[in-house]
């Protein structure tokens, strides 16, 4: 094996491990929009919760809508965490698979080609897993939308 042809059997682990680092900025973005809007939630919840001599029906009815929000949007930080678990384990284990090959190549007695396979095929199932976690954290989003809606 030539050193190109090593090069070129670890490019495909090289670019799923640069797409797995577009889909984790997008989703460390996502969960810094959601912790940020659970915040501002808190923040008006204190509010209310502060004005004496009670809530009238329009305060109240916020109230119950943002006890809601927040109940969706905690939900949906664990789906994003979840996303961004499985985004980086796919990237561990595109690197395996990079190291493997390496390895592979290197040493003349070793057989990793078993191991690549794996790794490569974790690697894939992992994306596909953080994916999962995405569209359910969309249509989670979603809910929370039709929440602040109807209150309107």
């Amino acid at each position: 094996m030539t050193i190109s042809e090593i090069i070129q059997g670890m490019l495909a682990p090289g670019i799923m491990i640069s797409a797995c680092g577009l889909l984790l900025l997008g989703m460390n973005n996502k969960y810094s929009m959601v912790v940020n809007r659970i915040r501002a939630l808190d923040e008006e919840k204190r509010k209310l919760h502060s004005i004496e001599g009670g809530l009238n029906d329009q305060q109240k009815k916020r109230l119950n809508s943002i006890i809601q929000q927040t109940y969706k949007l905690a939900f949906r930080v664990k789906l994003v965490r979840n996303a961004v678990i499985s985004y980086s384990t796919a990237v561990a284990l595109f690197i395996m698979t990079c190291l493997s090959i390496g390895i592979q190549y290197t040493l003349d007695n070793v057989n990793f080609t078993g191991a690549v396979i794996v790794f490569f095929l974790l690697g894939m199932a992992s994306v596909f897993t953080g994916i999962i976690f995405a569209c359910h954290e969309v249509i989670k989003g979603y809910e929370v939308i039709k929440i602040e809606v109807r209150e309107s």
